[in-house]
């Protein structure tokens, strides 16, 4: 990857606390560099506390393009956006941002769409399949809401925090879609098991389901892109699972962050 980088190279922040584990930063700006535009992305670790501050000055930046969003300020950053996405809306998250002409950010998630697209580019087709979710924050309400719109029939959804897991499953149900309802940790019985949280990224975390409990034919498929094959991603194949991972993942969405941002989605 051969950058030319100049005063006229378009600045994107991704932001994030920690912020080592995301390969976003070669992957987008070679995907910039793949459409012939001057941009660059870089990281930006960042507390809770201190997301207004940055977010405020970030807006007054006239080379700034846009702002990728990682864990965990995707709630936190919709509720800087004047103006967002029906699916950001519809989860109260975000993981893209950009400006509007008129001042203030609009905000969109992708993740569940890259989410289903690595699981769908594996072989899982979701039509009428029965899924399970670990997560729901803001990469695990997005999940969701991409499984449903896909055609799974049933998502149950587990989450330490019970009041986010029921809150979540009422909103889906709102839909009139697949039926969403709470889950557990057991994966038997289901065509889809889904981690959408960080077990996994530190040693000694625990595995988000009772990998002994899957099933050969279900397929796995994990968030986590630190480290590239996690540790459910590894006792699902030991199992005979099929599988996808976050760094497929990642790739299956990039192409539509770069659109976002360069104002070439249908938003635009």
């Amino acid at each position: 990857m051969n950058i030319d980088l100049s005063g006229a190279t378009r600045l994107y922040i991704i932001v994030g606390d920690p912020i080592a584990q995301v390969k976003s930063p070669a992957g987008m700006t070679a995907a910039f560099l793949s459409r012939n535009h001057d941009g660059i992305l870089v990281p930006v670790q960042v507390g809770t506390g201190d997301l207004g501050d940055l977010l405020a000055v970030s807006g007054k930046l006239k080379n700034l393009g846009g702002v990728v969003v990682t864990v965990p300020h995707k709630f936190g950053c919709f509720s800087h956006c004047a103006e967002a996405s029906d699916r950001a809306a519809f989860i109260g998250s975000v993981n893209i941002m950009r400006q509007r002409p008129e001042g203030g950010w609009y905000g969109d998630i992708v993740d569940g769409l890259g989410f289903v697209s690595a699981a769908v580019n594996a072989g899982f087709d979701p039509a009428g399949k029965r899924a399970l979710l670990v997560g729901a924050g803001g990469a695990g309400s997005a999940i969701a809401l991409a499984l449903i719109d896909a055609g799974v029939a049933e998502l149950a959804i587990h989450d330490a925090d019970v009041a986010r897991r029921d809150a979540l499953v009422a909103r889906l149900n709102t839909l009139g879609k697949g039926r969403a309802a709470a889950g557990s940790t057991d994966p038997a019985g289901f065509d889809l098991v889904a981690n959408a949280t960080p077990m996994g990224m530190k040693e000694g975390d625990p595995l988000p389901v009772d990998v002994t409990r899957l099933a050969p034919a279900t397929h796995v498929g994990c968030v986590i892109t630190q480290p590239a094959v996690s540790p459910l991603i590894a006792a699902a194949r030991a199992a005979g699972c099929p599988t996808s991972t976050g760094t497929e993942m990642y790739f299956a969405l990039q192409e539509k962050m770069v659109d976002f941002l360069l104002h070439t989605d249908s938003n635009a």
